[in-house]
C-alpha cells in the first residue's frame, strides 16, 4: 500500500507539472542584455566561478551521504543513497519553479519575482541583492539552488534508521518550495531582517544550517527515538558501522565548503573571495582542535565522532562572518564552535536521539556563527557589504549582536512552527515511522527491498556466485515486508543481537 500511494503521490504531481500553461514555456528568454566587451568579460569571469563555486556545494551531496552511511548501522546504509538522489531531483525542481522567486525576489516578507526563471525583466533589477553580482542570473540560481539541497540534506540527519521514506518526498516539497525559500529570504535575500535590520550572514549560517537543523529538530521530536537508544530514561550508545566513511565525508564537506562560503561572494574580480577562503579554513581548523581538547576533557579520550563534527561545526559557525571578519576572528569562531559542538551533542543526546550529531554541529554553531558576527564583524567589511554595523570588538555596542540574536529567534521560531505543523500533517495521514519490526529488520530491505551490503546480511548459501560448494545459482531472497531474510529462530537479519 505505500508503494502505491507514493507512486500515486509522484504520478498527480507529474500531471500537474503538465498542465502548467503552456505559455509558461514559449519562447527564450534573453538573461543577460547586450553589453560592452569588457562588461562580457566580466559577466563571463564571475558567471564561471559562481558555477565553479556550485558544483563544489552541490558535491557535498556525497559529504552528507557518506556521513549518515558511516554513523548508521549497516542494515540502513542502502537506503540513504536513494534518499540524498531523491531530495536532491525535488530540491532542484522545486527551486526552479517557485523557491528562487520566492528567496530572492523583490519583497520584505516573500519575493514575487522569477518564478521558473521567466518574466523577471532586467536581471540585475529584479532579484535584490542579487543585483550586486553580474553573474548570470542561471548561475546564481545553481548556486542558490545547491545552498537550498545542502539545507534539506541537513534535516534528515536526526531521521536515520526509523523514518518511512515518502516523509522524505512530502516534506522536501515543502522545504523546498516555501519554508527555505522564505526564512533565507528574511535572511539574505533582501527581507526585513536583512535590509530593515541589517542582519548579517554572508553564506547561511543561519540562513542554511540552522534552518536546516530546526527542520531536523521537528522531525525527530515528531518521530521519536530509535528502539533501544534509551533504556530506564539513559542513552545507550548505537554505534555507526563506518568511521573512515564518516572521515572521507568531513573531508569531502571541507573542500565543498571552499565552494561555500568564498562563492558567495558572487563573483571573482575584485579579488575578496581568497581571503573568505583564508578565513573559511581557519575557522575549520579552530573548530577541530576546539572538539579534540573538549572531548579529551570531557570524555577522557578524543572521540572520533565528537573530531569530525569539531571540523562541521567550525565551518557551521565561520559560514555567517566569512565576509565580515578578519582572518585572526576565525580562530575564536571556530574554538567556540568545537567547544559547543562536544557539550552540545553530549546534553542532546540525554533526551533527543540525533545519531549524527545534527542538532549541535549545524543548530547550535549555526547559532554562535551568527551571533559571532554582532561581537567580530570588522567595520570596512560591514560597509563593503553594506548589511549590519561594526561588532562589539570594534564599537563597544550591543547593537548588531542584538539584531543578530533576534534573527536567530525569529528564523528558529518560523521554520521550528511551520515544520512542526507539516509533520504533524503527514503523521497524520501518511504516517512517519516504520513498524518495530520493519525498523528490527533495517530500512534498506524494508523500503527497496534490497540491502546496501548484501554479503553481510544474506547467507553465503543464497548468493550467487559465492564460490561456496553447493551454492545457488541465483538469490532465493523472498521479499515480503518485515519477514523478509529471517535468520533461524525468526529473527530478522541485521537486528540488534
Amino acid at each position: 500500500m505505500r508503494s502505491k500511494s507514493l507512486l500515486g503521490g509522484l504520478g498527480l504531481a507529474a500531471l500537474l507539472a503538465l498542465m502548467l500553461p503552456a505559455t509558461s514555456f514559449a519562447g527564450t528568454e534573453h538573461l543577460v542584455p547586450s553589453v560592452s566587451e569588457s562588461d562580457q568579460l566580466s559577466v563571463g569571469i564571475n558567471s564561471l566561478w559562481v558555477v565553479v563555486a556550485a558544483v563544489l556545494v552541490i558535491f557535498m551531496q556525497a559529504g552528507f551521504a557518506f556521513l549518515e552511511i558511516g554513523f548508521s548501522r549497516g542494515k540502513n546504509a542502502g537506503t540513504i543513497v536513494a534518499k540524498i538522489l531523491t531530495n536532491f531531483s525535488i530540491a532542484a525542481i522545486a527551486y526552479w519553479a517557485v523557491g528562487f522567486a520566492f528567496a530572492f525576489g523583490p519583497g520584505e516578507i516573500i519575493g514575487d519575482t522569477g518564478f521558473m526563471l521567466r518574466g523577471f525583466g532586467d536581471p540585475l533589477k529584479a532579484f535584490s541583492v542579487m543585483g550586486l553580482s553580474d553573474a548570470t542570473i542561471e548561475a546564481k540560481w545553481l548556486f542558490q539552488f545547491a545552498f537550498c539541497a545542502v539545507s534539506l540534506a541537513i534535516v534528515w540527519g536526526t531521521t536515520i534508521e526509523r523514518i518511512k521514506f515518502g516523509v522524505y518526498i512530502i516534506y522536501g516539497i515543502i522545504f523546498a518550495a516555501f519554508i527555505y525559500p522564505i526564512g533565507s529570504h528574511w535572511v539574505f535575500g533582501g527581507g526585513w531582517l536583512q535590509a530593515n535590520l541589517g542582519m548579517q550572514d554572508f553564506a547561511g549560517s543561519t540562513a542554511v544550517h540552522l534552518i536546516g537543523a530546526t527542520g531536523g529538530l521537528a522531525a525527530v521530536l515528531m518521530l521519536g527515538a530509535r528502539r533501544g537508544k534509551y533504556v530506564n530514561g539513559k542513552p545507550q550508545a548505537i554505534p555507526g558501522h563506518n568511521m573512515p566513511l564518516f572521515g572521507l565525508a568531513c573531508l569531502i564537506l571541507l573542500v565543498g565548503w571552499f565552494g561555500f562560503n568564498p562563492g558567495s561572494t558572487l563573483g571573482a574580480l575584485d579579488g575578496r573571495f581568497p581571503e573568505v577562503a583564508l578565513v573559511t579554513l581557519l575557522g575549520a581548523a579552530a573548530g577541530v582542535l576546539g572538539a579534540a581538547i573538549t572531548s579529551r576533557v570531557v570524555q577522557k579520550t578524543i572521540d572520533i565522532g565528537m573530531v569530525g563534527n569539531g571540523l562541521i561545526a567550525g565551518l557551521v559557525a565561520i559560514t555567517a562572518p566569512s565576509g565580515y571578519v578578519e582572518p585572526w576572528a576565525a580562530l575564536p569562531i571556530g574554538l567556540v564552535a568545537g567547544i559547543v559542538v562536544v557539550v552540545g551533542v553530549i546534553m542532546i543526546d540525554k533526551k533527543i536521539d540525533d545519531p549524527v550529531g545534527a542538532l549541535s554541529a549545524h543548530g547550535l554553531a549555526g547559532i554562535w556563527g551568527t551571533l559571532s558576527c554582532g561581537i567580530f564583524t570588522h567595520p570596512d567589511l560591514a560597509a563593503y557589504n553594506a548589511f549590519g554595523k561594526a561588532g562589539l570588538v570594534y564599537t563597544g555596542s550591543f547593537h548588531q549582536l542584538g539584531v543578530q540574536a533576534l534573527g536567530v529567534v525569529v528564523v528558529f521560531g518560523f521554520v521550528l512552527v511551520s515544520s512542526l505543523i507539516t509533520f504533524a500533517a503527514i503523521k497524520a495521514t501518511y504516517g512517519m515511522r516504520v513498524s518495530a519490526a520493519e525498523e528490527d529488520a533495517g530500512l534498506d530491505i524494508v523500503e527497496h527491498g534490497m540491502y546496501g551490503y548484501p554479503e553481510q546480511f544474506i547467507p553465503s548459501s543464497e548468493l550467487v556466485g559465492s564460490g561456496l560448494p553447493g551454492s545457488p545459482s541465483h538469490a532465493s531472497v523472498a521479499l515480503s515486508g518485515a519477514s523478509v531474510n529471517r535468520k533461524p529462530g525468526g529473527t530478522p537479519v541485521g537486528s540488534p543481537a
